[in-house]
């Protein structure tokens, strides 16, 4: 029988700090294919992708996540080491204990508890990935559009995300903002600063393009989601003398936005209004966006319901059904199937000495048990 917390520790004491792997994608390879699983490894560039699935009926509820970290920043500030795996206190310590290995192994063993039990009436997958804290080029992104031309089909996923914000199960993701970044480059002449005519300063038409941006409301919210914000996170002029007018001046931003916009029509406003504060600027702008999700929401309805019953069920009470956060790697699942993201408390991700309680990740593995049995009553075999 697996064991949640073993399997967890096993995940952890693999550094597969992104893009590494470190082995941990074998051990979720041998864990699911010791329950009848078919695996499905999927290598791109350097990441390592794994598709496995149990049963061929519809319909396939899908587990996702990811296998990789972020870098444990200062490892002589943690309590223990950051892949050591270690339990004090009832907690366990480690980077990945929170987001998310701990995730993967408490669908794995209440996958394992599903089976035996038969109530796998059409099928369960994994869909698991190095590539979540990197730059998510190779990881979900390309399995889903692997799976998409393999006609496989998924028809509705939860992701493990560590989404309770206080408590566990407050909270479970039902949609993201979408989010788009932006460098500006506006390039001028360089000059003295006595002889300005000779010059072309790109320091104003710079400022005055992103006083434009930032003085847009760009919306009041939309139902579910917050109001869409855009944020400058850089400005640089590489310029170390007081008496020379800079050539080029730059600047970074990014915007978070809910479904009142899409990210071309935002790359689309950028662009336009850096031809109005370049007018009759002797130099050039360029505005290069990345977009790197839309907006979504899964509308409340049976799959929602079942989500949230599973929680009630094991914490006593209903989660919020939220959009708020970052994004996450349902942004590209959401092209196959509506999507939840439910998991532990996330208070510690990403921190020295990231942690889970040991009952958490237990009552995440009951969660997930009672998701599984809830979801196959509901949406029976076509």
């Amino acid at each position: 029988m697996i064991d949640a917390i073993d399997l967890t520790k096993a995940l952890i004491r693999a550094p597969s700090v992104t893009p590494a792997d470190a082995g941990a994608m074998d051990i979720v390879e041998r864990t699911l294919a010791g329950l009848g699983f078919a695996c499905r490894r999927m290598k791109f560039g350097e990441i390592e992708n794994l598709y496995a699935r149990f049963g061929t009926a519809s319909p396939n509820l899908c587990f996702a996540g990811h296998t990789d970290v972020v870098p444990v920043g200062d490892a002589a500030a943690w309590s223990a080491g950051a892949f050591d795996a270690k339990i004090s206190d009832g907690v366990l310590i480690g980077r990945g204990a929170v987001d998310m290995k701990s995730a993967i192994a408490a669908f794995a063993a209440a996958a394992e508890k599903a089976i035996v039990a038969g109530q796998v009436a059409g099928s369960l997958s994994f869909l698991i990935t190095g590539d979540e804290e990197g730059v998510a080029t190779h990881g979900t992104k390309m399995v889903v559009e692997a799976l998409d031309i393999a006609d496989e089909t998924i028809d509705h996923c939860v992701v493990g995300e560590p989404t309770s914000s206080d408590a566990f199960g407050d909270m479970i993701k039902v949609g993201r903002r979408g989010s788009i970044n932006a460098e500006i480059v506006v390039t001028g002449v360089q000059g003295h600063v006595a002889y300005p005519h000779r010059a072309a300063n790109p320091v104003p038409v710079l400022l005055r393009l992103l006083l434009a941006l930032q003085e847009r409301v760009l919306d009041k919210g939309y139902p579910e989601f917050q109001p869409s914000n855009l944020e400058i996170t850089q400005i640089d002029v590489p310029n170390t003398a007081t008496n020379v007018i800079p050539g080029v001046a730059q600047a970074k931003l990014n915007i978070r936005f809910n479904p009142n916009h899409r990210g071309d029509d935002l790359a689309d406003w950028m662009a336009t209004e850096a031809e109005k504060a370049g007018r009759d600027f002797a130099g050039s702008i360029q505005v290069i966006p990345q977009i790197s999700g839309e907006a979504f929401l899964t509308e409340p309805g049976r799959f929602t319901e079942v989500a949230a019953a599973a929680v009630r069920d094991v914490a006593g009470h209903d989660p919020e059904l939220s959009t708020s956060g970052g994004t996450s790697d349902a942004r590209f699942i959401r092209a196959l199937c509506p999507v939840v993201e439910l998991g532990l408390v996330g208070k510690t991700m990403h921190q020295v000495d990231e942690r889970a309680p040991v009952a958490e990740i237990l009552q995440l593995q009951a969660v997930y048990e009672h998701l599984i049995e809830r979801y196959f009553v509901a949406f029976p075999v076509e």
